[in-house]
């Protein structure tokens, strides 16, 4: 089976809008969705797993994938922190017979659907607001002040992009949010391609 006939899901939003729980949402209730796990550069925070979470890699290693094309789409999302999805992830989830669902950012998010545009569904999670998203992203008490800032800049930035993609679900509550997601889920993984 050629890779245009192959499925992706991708649930892509600003860091701290819940695109993570929804996706662990879908891939509890749908048995044929896998978890693409992501390669990064940056370093595990104490309740991360290689290989499960991301594939935690240097950056010079990052820097080698990059030369080699081993990379449907990579960024640079932080100053310093590199984010990519391999090639090899996505053909190990299709040789198991199941569909991976994508966890990315929003520019990752828009180029994998200009390299798969027949069978993708994509899905933006939006926070209610940058207000919410900023209490959120403090609440993890992961952040310092500057980084805080940071991703509270570049959300407000992502929002803007909503439209480049199937549909948006707006994350004022976490269940309707879920909910949603696997309606939208559950007719697309029936759609024929």
């Amino acid at each position: 089976m050629s890779r245009t006939y192959k499925k992706i899901i991708i649930i892509t939003a600003p860091s701290g809008a819940g695109k993570t729980s929804i996706t662990r949402h879908l891939l509890q209730h749908f048995p044929v969705l896998a978890f693409s796990v992501s390669a990064t550069t940056r370093k595990a925070r104490a309740n991360e797993t290689h290989g499960k979470d991301y594939y935690f890699i240097t950056l010079e290693d990052f820097k080698k994938k990059i030369v080699n094309d081993e990379f449907i789409e990579w960024e640079m999302v932080y100053v310093g922190n590199y984010y990519g999805t391999l090639k090899t992830e996505i053909e190990r989830i299709w040789s198991e017979g199941k569909i991976p669902v994508l966890d990315i950012d929003v520019k990752g998010a828009i180029h994998v659907q200009r390299e798969y545009p027949i069978n993708t569904l994509s899905i933006f999670i939006e926070p209610p607001s940058v207000e919410v998203l900023r209490e959120r992203l403090s609440s993890r008490g992961s952040e310092t002040q500057d980084t805080l800032e940071t991703r509270v800049s570049k959300a407000s930035y992502e929002i803007t992009f909503k439209d480049h993609f199937d549909e948006v679900i707006v994350n004022d509550d976490l269940q309707k949010a879920c909910n949603e997601a696997e309606l939208l889920v559950d007719n697309f993984l029936n759609q024929p391609l």
